[in-house]
């Protein structure tokens, strides 16, 4: 697996570039989460960070891919970089799909292995996509 080389940009044309030169094994996997994340709200921006496509709402990193795992890739959910304190006891949003493997009360991660663990929860990743930026 080649990754991208470091990308030192924000939006959309940055993101573009990014996945233009990258060559990994779950490719169309991230371009149909990049998607999905950015039809869930017009506000979603995109930038790279962590040599990986990110997405931020409200000007706050919101939601990040890593690619870096063998096998399959995550879809990280936090409140931005440094901890934030909590806005109310216990987790951010509830969560019924059961896709969400939460690491603290406001962060979270989805595991995908193939292209049909995106397609096949769309509406679920919709879902707590909307639950996550509106709570967070």
């Amino acid at each position: 697996m080649k990754t991208a080389e470091k990308v030192d940009g924000s939006g959309s044309s940055a993101v573009e570039n990014f996945l233009a030169d990258l060559d990994h094994p779950m490719k169309a996997v991230i371009e149909q989460l990049r998607k999905l994340i950015l039809g869930s709200d017009p506000k979603f921006t995109e930038n790279i960070k962590w040599n990986a496509p990110n997405f931020c709402y409200g000007g706050e990193d919101r939601i990040t891919l890593h690619l870096h795992r063998k096998g399959y890739l995550l879809a990280v959910f936090h409140r931005g970089a440094k901890a934030k304190a909590a806005t109310a006891p216990g987790r951010l949003i509830e969560d019924d799909s059961g896709l969400l493997e939460w690491a603290a009360d406001d962060r979270a991660t989805i595991k995908f292995i193939d292209l049909g663990d995106v397609l096949q929860n769309t509406d679920k990743l919709t879902r707590i996509i909307r639950l996550w930026i509106k709570a967070a």
